[in-house]
């Protein structure tokens, strides 16, 4: 530095810090501090200072503010310290990236002397200015005021690009931010408040025992012991019984052996004699003409119902109900769920007397008749596999058809002398079963495109043909084309929404078909020209749900009135309800006496009696 450099600071020192604000304003667009060097001249010795970039906000002011002292002193070894002091400045706050560079200003700190004699006479300016720069920069950092471009940095270092020092003026905010955050303190705040909060753990002081004092009562029975204290002896564990639900009954023929009645009685011998008297088919004429809707009418209306046509014949609910075509007694079988065949003779009294049921079934009767032949012998068929005759002049129920791998659901007469059957199964497949074959297995075994088979009826005319309701689909086979690989149907029916209970031609020509569905529809369709299409006539609207406990509903045609039907209601009061093929209610049957659901309805097939079968077992009758 020059004398007259050195008089002028002597002689103003109060210029100085004005000059390094007027200095600061100037330049506040400097980011960074000058790295060129910087030639001092103390006496006859010069010596060279580098400044490095650094980052202010770590350092105090009193650390960094020190040219005046660089000046004045002029020995060799305080000027090497303060290199040595500079390097590791720059070691601990230059990042990986700027390695490089810094090892380039440490080589020219090695060769100062060169730098010295080719710079000295143009960097003489450019010291003060340096100095002073650096002076201002420390000052805004020590007070406070700087902004984004007051951050320390490198302006006239080649080896950093814009993004670089952009990246370490990011890097030291977010580390002045964190640490005014001041994380590590709040961490440890909460734990305490954690650990404050939790509720200290108390533990139940046990009562002390009272050595003299009465102990509580307890019971003796609980503790296995008699009124004075002496322990009984344990009770063995009854062996655990492990029963089939459903039990096959053995193959073969089954003796009528009554389960209310005694077998040996005259009452039991009688009621056979009867039931084998009723040998004699009853003349159907299909040319008879429908009676007027008027006098129809006038004949329900003298149906009426009384404690003594009430009968309780099987323990469980009424699966399924056929009449006695007989003139003379009005005779009355039902199947019952648990595999239940019950016959009831309504004109015997006292009425319990007329009551026998029999077991010749292992799960739930789904389907009977009387056969067209021979009204003496009642076909069975039950969920169990098994297709039962019922003979009272022989008294046993004889096997026709037995599959033990499949269920069966429902089944109907392809002849008029009952020697064919067609048989339904729940698995979807049909099997035609010839009588007069000696055995108990099938003819066919036919499969089909339904997943179920709930109902199979023949048509009283054309008996080629039969019908079968499935789960949603209704279809129409013709049994000559039956084919064991898998038969198409004539006609399917596809208008049902929801699951299907039954569909029945109508008795006498077989020119209608009534269906009963879950969506609350009772319908009908014209089938008197059996072609690739039936087109539907009615849809009656019917309350069908009938919930998980009742037997579901199955509209029936009425054998004397083939244009009117016979389903259940849940209506209340309880009721039996009739209606025409039109959709028009025709009767009512109602009374004191009806306070269930009849889900299961037959009507004689010449006289004005009606029987409805409930959930409990029971049959209502209402007659003349």
């Amino acid at each position: 530095m020059s004398g007259s450099g050195a008089a002028a600071e002597k002689a103003d020192p109060r210029q100085r810090p004005q000059m390094k604000v007027n200095e600061y304003k100037e330049n506040q667009n400097i980011a960074y501090v000058s790295l060129k060097p910087v030639q001092t001249t103390v006496s006859i010795k010069t010596a060279t200072v580098y400044l490095t970039p650094f980052s202010l906000s770590n350092y105090q002011l009193d650390q960094l503010m020190c040219p005046k002292s660089l000046l004045e002193k002029n020995s060799n070894n305080e000027v090497a310290c303060k290199k040595t002091k500079i390097k590791k400045t720059c070691r601990r706050i230059i990042p990986p990236k700027m390695k490089t560079t810094s090892s380039k200003a440490e080589s020219t700190l090695q060769n100062p002397s060169s730098a010295v004699h080719t710079e000295s006479n143009k960097l003489q300016h450019e010291r003060t200015t340096d100095a002073m720069n650096l002076g201002v920069d420390m000052e805004s950092s020590q007070d406070g005021d700087s902004d984004e471009d007051t951050t320390p940095g490198l302006d006239d270092f080649s080896g950093l690009s814009p993004y670089e020092r952009k990246r370490l003026k990011n890097i030291s905010e977010n580390a002045n931010f964190f640490a005014s955050l001041q994380l590590s303190e709040s961490a440890a705040r909460l734990r305490e408040m954690i650990k404050k909060r939790q509720p200290p753990i108390s533990k139940r002081k046990k009562p002390k025992k009272r050595e003299n004092g009465i102990g509580c009562r307890r019971s003796m029975r609980l503790l296995k012991a008699d009124p004075s204290g002496v322990l009984l002896p344990a009770t063995p564990a009854p062996p655990a019984l492990v029963a089939d639900e459903t039990p096959l009954l053995p193959p073969g023929p089954l003796e009528m052996t009554s389960e209310n009645q005694d077998d040996n009685s005259e009452g039991f011998k009688g009621f056979l004699r009867t039931w084998a008297g009723m040998s004699k088919p009853s003349s159907k004429n299909t040319e008879k003409e429908l009676s007027s809707i008027k006098s129809y009418k006038a004949n329900l209306n003298g149906m009426v119902i009384s404690e003594d046509t009430v009968y309780k014949v099987t323990t469980g609910p009424i699966f399924s109900m056929a009449l006695h075509p007989s003139e003379t007694r009005t005779l009355v079988a039902v199947g019952a769920k648990f595999g239940q065949v019950g016959l009831c003779d309504l004109t015997q009294q006292p009425k319990e007397d007329g009551v026998y049921v029999f077991h010749p079934h292992s799960q739930p009767v789904s389907c009977l008749y009387f056969s067209p032949a021979n009204p003496a012998h009642i076909l069975s068929l039950s969920y169990d596999g098994t297709l039962r005759c019922g003979d009272f002049s022989r008294a046993v129920f004889e096997e026709v058809y037995r599959n033990e791998r499949s269920s069966f659901s429902s089944f109907d007469f392809l002849a008029e002398d009952a020697s064919t059957l067609i048989v339904g199964h729940w698995d979807g497949k049909m099997s035609l079963v010839d009588r007069r074959t000696p055995g108990t297995s099938y003819e066919k075994l036919i499969g089909s495109s339904m997943g179920k088979i709930r109902t199979v009826h023949v048509h009283p005319v054309h008996r080629q043909y039969f019908i079968t309701a499935g789960l949603r689909d209704i279809h129409i086979y013709d049994a000559r084309h039956l084919n064991c690989r898998g038969s198409q149907p004539l006609i399917s029916l596809t208008e049902h929404t929801k699951s299907i209970a039954s569909a029945y031609f109508s008795p006498l020509t077989g020119n209608r078909v009534v269906t009963t569905c879950a969506d609350c529809n009772l319908r009908i369709f014209d089938s008197s020209c059996i072609s690739s299409n039936i087109p539907l006539l009615t849809t009656i609207r019917h309350n069908t749900f009938t919930g998980r406990w009742l037997t579901r509903f199955q509209a029936m045609w009425d054998p004397k009135q083939e244009d009117c039907i016979i389903v259940g209601s849940m209506a209340r009061p309880r009721r039996i309800e009739i209606f025409h093929e039109t959709g028009k209610r025709v009767h009512s049957f109602g009374g004191e006496c009806l306070v269930s659901v009849c889900s299961i309805n037959a009507m004689h097939p010449t006289r004005y009696i009606l029987a409805g079968g409930n959930s409990s077992g029971k049959i209502h009758a209402f007659m003349n």
